[in-house]
C-alpha cells in the first residue's frame, strides 16, 4: 500500500468538524507522554505543556491532539503514564468534559485505532482515594483524521498525523515497537537517540515530507497539518500548504498551530529569564498569523 492510498483512506474516513471564524483551535502532537524515568521526553517540558495548555482552556479553546500524544512504544501500559502525569490528564478530561478534545493517533499510540483498547484504559481510572473506577474520557473516540470544514466558506483544512507517508512507521509499527522497547529505550536513557525516528533521521524526514506535499498537490492544495517528523512547517500563501505543528519534546520548548479569527500561527512556548531573574513560561509567534482564506486551493 502507497503513502498516497494511506492517506487517500485517512481523508475519506476523516471525522468532519464544523467550525468558522469564532472558532478558537489549539494543535500540538507528538508529546509522547511517558512514565517520568530517564527515557520520557516529554518530562522536561510537562509544565511548560500544562501552563500552555491551561491557558487555551481558560481562553475557551478547543484542543486538537494529532497523534503520538502517549508514548505507548517504550511503555507498555497507559496506567503508568497516567500516573506519571494525572494533572495533565485531569486537565485534558475538563477539554473532553466540555466536548473540546479531539484526538488523533500516531504511530506510538496506534493502539488506540482500536475502540476496545481505548475503552479498556482511557474510559476510566482507579482512583485509590475513593477506592473505585472514576470516570477519564468516557465515551472518546480516536481517529486516523479530522477534516475542519468551515461552515461559510467550505474551505477544509486535513489533519492527521504523517505518519501515512513513512511506511515503516506505518505498516511495520509493531516492529518498530518492538524495537523501541527491547533496544533504544535502554539506549535513549544512556542519551543515545532512536536513529529510525524521522526526527532524528534528516534523510528520512526529507523523504516523509516530499510524500507528504506530492499528495498535497495531487489535492487541490489542500491545507493538511501533519505532525510526526517533530519539525514546524508554515507554508506562505500561494505555496504548497503544508503545515507541521512541531512537537511537545523540542529542547526546553513545544510549538504548536492556533487557529482563531479566520487566521492560523506557529507559535512556540518556552520558559524564560525575567529581568528580575525570574523564570516563567511564555508564548512567542513564530509564524504568522495568515488569513486560511489566502491558502486558496487550486
Amino acid at each position: 500500500m502507497s503513502s498516497k492510498t494511506r492517506l487517500d483512506r485517512a481523508y475519506k474516513n476523516a471525522k468532519r468538524l464544523k467550525f468558522n471564524d469564532a472558532s478558537k483551535l489549539i494543535l500540538f502532537s507528538d508529546c509522547h507522554r511517558g512514565d517520568n524515568s530517564f527515557a520520557d521526553d516529554f518530562a522536561n517540558n510537562r509544565n511548560i505543556y500544562f501552563h500552555a495548555l491551561r491557558h487555551y482552556y481558560l481562553e475557551g479553546f478547543s484542543y486538537c491532539e494529532i497523534g503520538d500524544g502517549d508514548e505507548l512504544w517504550e511503555n507498555i501500559s497507559f496506567e503508568s503514564i497516567f500516573n506519571a502525569h494525572k494533572n495533565v490528564y485531569m486537565l485534558m478530561k475538563q477539554f473532553h468534559d466540555e466536548n473540546r478534545l479531539h484526538m488523533i493517533w500516531g504511530n506510538h499510540d496506534m493502539v488506540y485505532r482500536d475502540p476496545k483498547y481505548v475503552e479498556k484504559y482511557l474510559f476510566s481510572f482507579f482512583d485509590p482515594k475513593t477506592g473505585k473506577d472514576e470516570d477519564l474520557f468516557c465515551d472518546i473516540k480516536y481517529h486516523e483524521g479530522i477534516v475542519l470544514e468551515h461552515s461559510e466558506t467550505n474551505q477544509e483544512l486535513f489533519l492527521t498525523h504523517g505518519h501515512q507517508a513513512d511506511w515503516w512507521n506505518y505498516t511495520f509499527w509493531k516492529w518498530s515497537r518492538f524495537l523501541v522497547r527491547v533496544l533504544w529505550k535502554p539506549l535513549n536513557v544512556m542519551g543515545i537517540a532512536d536513529p529510525t525516528t524521522p526526527a532524528k533521521n534528516y534523510t528520512e524526514l526529507i523523504k516523509i515530507e516530499k510524500r507528504t506535499k506530492q499528495w498535497i498537490t495531487d489535492n487541490n492544495n489542500l491545507i493538511t497539518i501533519v505532525g510526526h517528523t517533530h519539525r514546524p512547517r508554515f507554508p506562505e500563501p500561494g505555496d504548497i500548504a503544508y503545515f507541521n505543528d512541531g512537537s511537545c519534546v523540542h529542547p526546553r520548548s513545544i510549538t504548536g498551530l492556533e487557529i482563531e479569527n479566520g487566521m492560523i500561527s506557529l507559535i512556540k512556548w518556552q520558559v524564560i529569564t525575567s529581568e528580575d531573574g525570574n523564570l516563567k513560561i511564555d508564548r512567542f509567534l513564530l509564524e504568522g498569523p495568515t488569513k486560511l482564506a489566502d491558502y486558496r486551493t487550486e
